[in-house]
């Protein structure tokens, strides 16, 4: 296998013991069509020389990579569903395949599987994933990625030549395999179901590994768990305000899908607002809106409070309670921090007006609630400090003219220009009409092509505006970004 001089295998999920994991074999596709290279991600890897042949072999048949985990694992989890408890959860229809370092930062990263078969976690299910369930995750992370929210990337995107009944959607449909990059995938799911058991040896045992290989810090602390907590928490709040930044409804916010890095992952019924609406719901099946847009924040605290709960035997209880209280303050300056800097503004110097920094990204919000103008749309027109050029220009600029926009506008222009705001606005993106948006109707408009005619074009072109988009934002959110790619350096992406 040509890796590069950067691909660091790096496989340890396997030391935490057969209690953690089941191993299992992928399905025998009857073909494999290479449909999506993440080329960015590959080379921070080391993977990005391998052939096509050769990439279809370890992305689609799933054949061990070098140095790497020699078999693949199917990892055992609870989790409260809707706020209900399952204990019948695991990894029912992909499975942890291998595990490296990046080459530029020296985390530990998994290569995870969506649609590689089933496990003895799938529960009756056929362990696939569909062709379209996999173009909207590829849709989804690179959406999310250019807005600068710390996502799961996906990898690879493999089509296997099966025929798949599902009741959401036209049946047979096209089947595949995906293939994730991910920081982690323990999740507040993994904890709870070792205090489920009531086996304190494993849940300490994982709760070291997870400091270990990602919060060390926590380690020469006077309670190391209750730091390890703290991290997860402060992770998991930054996590919730970038998706109120980016405008987006991850649809199912149950405790397995919340992992201990805060990085967002597992992507089923999502949506991006059309506008602002904080009762939007992504998923048809919440019809009491648990997981709705505005919710989120509430919905991310309640599950971990239940970690927290998991916590107990192996901490102080008002240490992790203390640890908890800060979900709300980090919370509250990464949504003002990713907001000033998605609009190109910055906070006054000295400090004195966090305060007014507040209130202006409160009702920056607001004002979208009440006005309906697209989500993305007000981003857009504002950038580099609401200039007059930008909104006379805007088909809203009767709206802007009015109030609230007209009080929120009048104070953004009393802000500094941020950093790299002249580079940004210098970005051709800038220059568009309109800005990349992904909505529903744009996503099934992406599909509809590949359904009918194996057409790729429109989702080529959807993937290519959306990069532009992460370049053009680069300058204003490298700064915030979290554990992200340096983008604008070269990337690319491959379909064949």
């Amino acid at each position: 296998m040509p890796v590069n001089k950067t691909y660091q295998a790096d496989p340890h999920h396997h030391d935490l013991g057969a209690e953690f994991y089941d191993i299992v074999e992928a399905a025998d596709f009857p073909t494999t069509i290479l449909r999506f290279r993440n080329q960015r991600w590959a080379a921070r890897v080391g993977l990005d020389e391998l052939s096509d042949d050769e990439w279809l072999a370890h992305m689609g048949r799933l054949r061990p990579l070098s140095r790497n985990l020699a078999v693949p694992l199917a990892l055992r989890y609870h989790g409260h569903q809707f706020q209900h408890y399952n204990p019948n959860l695991g990894d029912g229809r992909g499975f942890l395949y291998a595990q490296m370092r990046d080459a530029n930062d020296g985390r530990l990263l998994d290569l995870s599987t969506k649609g590689s078969g089933q496990t003895p976690w799938s529960r009756a299910g056929d362990g696939r994933l569909t062709l379209k369930g996999g173009v909207r995750e590829i849709l989804a992370t690179e959406m999310l990625e250019a807005l600068g929210v710390y996502t799961s990337k996906s990898f690879s995107l493999i089509e296997t030549g099966e025929a798949l009944t599902r009741g959401d959607e036209p049946s047979p449909t096209r089947s595949a395999v995906l293939v994730r990059l991910s920081y982690s995938h323990l999740r507040i799911g993994s904890f709870q179901r070792l205090a489920h058991l009531g086996d304190e040896d494993n849940l300490k045992r994982l709760v070291d590994y997870g400091i270990e290989f990602y919060w060390p810090e926590a380690a020469s602390t006077e309670d190391p768990v209750a730091a390890f907590y703290k991290s997860v928490v402060a992770a998991s709040a930054q996590m919730a305000a970038e998706w109120l930044s980016a405008g987006f409804v991850h649809g199912v916010l149950n405790t397995d899908n919340n992992v201990i890095t805060g990085e967002s992952f597992d992507y089923g019924p999502w949506r991006f607002l059309p506008h602002g609406d904080p009762t939007f719901t992504a998923a048809y099946f919440d019809d009491r809106e648990i997981y709705a847009f505005g919710r989120q924040p509430g919905a991310v605290h309640w599950n971990l409070q239940r970690l927290a709960e998991c916590l107990i035997p192996l901490s102080n209880q008002e240490r992790l309670i203390g640890a908890l209280e800060t979900f709300g303050p980090v919370f509250e300056r990464t949504l003002e921090a990713m907001t000033l800097a998605r609009l190109g503004v910055a906070a006054k110097p000295g400090g004195g007006g966090a305060e007014a920094v507040s209130e202006l990204v409160r009702d920056y919000y607001a004002a979208h609630n009440e006005s309906r103008i697209g989500y993305e749309r007000a981003f857009f027109d504002l950038i580099g400090g609401a200039r007059q050029e930008r909104i006379a220009a805007s088909v809203h600029a009767h709206a802007y003219a009015k109030s609230p926009w007209r009080e929120v506008i009048a104070r953004l222009r009393d802000l500094p220009v941020a950093v790299g705001a002249a580079e940004a606005l210098a970005h051709q993106y800038f220059s568009r009409a309109a800005p990349v948006t992904m909505l529903i109707n744009e996503m099934e408009a992406i599909w509809a092509p590949i359904a009918a005619d194996d057409n790729w074009s429109a989702f080529e072109r959807a993937i290519a505006d959306i990069r532009q988009m992460g370049e053009a934002y680069a300058p204003v959110l490298k700064d915030v970004r979290r554990g992200g790619f340096e983008i604008g350096s070269g990337a690319r992406h491959s379909r064949k």
